[in-house]
C-alpha cells in the first residue's frame, strides 16, 4: 500500500482502529452466539480474519515507512529507532500469548476477546497522537498510476537494488522454510507428546531473546558491518536449527531455541534500516509491501507441504530436511557478492 490520498502516519491509525474493530466484531458475533443462539460458524470466522487481513499489512508498511520521519524529531539514528520498533514488535510475540492464556483463564473465550479490543484501541489513540511531518521526494511518473502498477514497481525497484534484493532472499527462506518448523512441525511435536507448556516455554524463549537481538542492534552496528551482522544472524538461526531437528531434551531445545532468538533479533531491524536508507522515500512503502506480502504469503506456500511431509515421514526427518534446507540457504547469503554493498 502507498500513501497516495493518506500519510503513513494516516494509515498506521486505520490499522489500529481497524485491529481493535476486529476484535469488537468478534466479541458481539461470541455474544450474540450466548444470547441469541447465533452460531459461530467457521465461514464466519474466515469472513472475519479476511477483513482483518485486508488492512492490517497496509498499518505494518506504514509504520516501517515512517521509521525515518519519527526518528528526526525523536533524536535518534535510524539504527536506534528500528531497534526499538522491532524489540516493541517481538515483544507483543512473547508477552501476548502469555497474557492471553491468562485471560482466557480468568475471564473466558469470549471476553478475552474484549481485552483484546481494548488493547487495540489504546494502540489507536496512540497513534492519533502521532505529530510527524512526512519525508517526500520530488515526484515522478511513477508516482501515479494504479494499485497494479505500483506492486510491479515494487519488484523492479527490488530487483535493481542488489543488496535489498540479497535481503529480500534471507526474508523469503525464513518465511518459506523456517516459519514452519514453529507452524507445523514443533506443534505436531510438542502434541505428541502432551507437552502443550513445553512448546510455549520454547517459543517464548526464542521471543524473548529476540527482543534482546533486536534492542541491541544499535549497539551490535557499532561493533560489527551490516554485512556481518547479516552473515552471523542467518548462518545463528540455520546452525541453531540442526541441534534443534534431532529433537533432543527440552533444556536443550529451548537452549538452542534461545540461541536461534538472539540471531534473529538483529536482522529485521537491519532490513528496515537498509530499506529506509536504500530507497527513496516516495517508493519505499512499494518494497516493504513486499517484505509483508512475502512474509505473511510464505508460510501459506509451504505449511501444507511440511504437514503433509510430517504425516508421510515423520517429524524429526522433516524437521532436518528444513534445517539443511536454511544453512543452505544461509551460505548462498553470506558468501554473496552483493553483501559488502550493504556497508556502502
Amino acid at each position: 500500500m502507498e500513501a497516495r490520498r493518506f500519510g503513513w502516519a494516516d494509515i498506521v491509525r486505520l490499522g489500529m482502529v481497524q485491529a481493535s474493530l476486529g476484535a469488537i466484531v468478534v466479541l458481539m458475533t461470541s455474544t450474540l452466539n450466548r444470547i441469541m443462539v447465533v452460531e459461530l460458524t467457521l465461514p464466519a470466522l474466515i469472513a472475519i480474519g479476511i477483513l482483518r487481513a485486508i488492512t492490517a499489512p497496509g498499518g505494518s508498511t506504514a509504520r516501517k515507512s515512517l521509521v525515518p520521519d519519527v526518528a528526526g524529531p525523536a533524536k535518534m539514528t535510524l539504527d536506534r529507532a528500528n531497534s526499538i520498533h522491532e524489540g516493541l514488535f517481538a515483544a507483543g510475540f512473547a508477552v501476548g500469548p502469555a497474557l492471553s492464556t491468562f485471560c482466557i483463564a480468568w475471564f473466558g473465550i469470549a471476553n478475552t476477546f474484549l481485552v483484546v479490543a481494548a488493547f487495540g484501541f489504546i494502540s489507536a489513540l496512540s497513534a492519533f497522537m502521532i505529530r510527524v511531518t512526512e519525508q517526500q521526494e520530488e515526484k515522478d511518473e511513477s508516482d501515479s498510476g494504479s494499485f497494479f502498477k505500483f506492486a510491479i514497481q515494487g519488484f523492479v525497484i527490488l530487483f535493481s537494488n542488489k543488496p535489498v534484493l540479497m535481503m529480500m532472499v534471507t526474508i523469503m527462506t525464513l518465511a518459506v522454510i523456517y516459519l514452519p518448523t514453529e507452524m507445523v512441525i514443533l506443534p505436531a511435536y510438542y502434541n505428541a507428546l502432551n507437552d502443550p507448556e513445553g512448546l510455549g516455554i520454547a517459543v517464548s524463549a526464542a521471543a524473548a531473546a529476540s527482543v534482546i537481538g533486536s534492542l541491541g542492534f544499535e549497539q551490535i552496528h557499532k561493533r560489527l558491518s551490516y554485512a556481518n551482522i547479516l552473515r552471523i544472524a542467518i548462518l545463528g538461526i540455520g546452525l541453531s536449527m540442526l541441534p534443534m531437528s534431532q529433537l533432543p531434551e527440552q533444556w536443550v531445545l529451548v537452549t538452542f531455541f534461545f540461541t536461534l532468538g538472539l540471531a534473529w533479533g538483529p536482522l529485521l531491524p537491519l532490513l528496515n534500516t537498509v530499506i529506509q536508507t536504500r530507497i527513496p522515500a516516495n517508493k519505499r512503502g512499494r518494497v516493504f509491501a513486499l517484505e509483508m506480502t512475502i512474509w505473511n504469503a510464505g508460510p501459506l506456500i509451504s505449511m501444507v507441504a511440511v504437514g503433509n511431509a510430517v504425516d508421510a515421514f515423520g517429524v524429526q526427518a522433516v524437521y532436518t530436511v528444513l534445517a539443511i534446507g536454511v544453512c543452505i540457504a544461509a551460505v548462498f547469503v553470506s558468501t554473496s557478492k552483493y553483501l559488502k554493498e550493504l556497508n556502502a
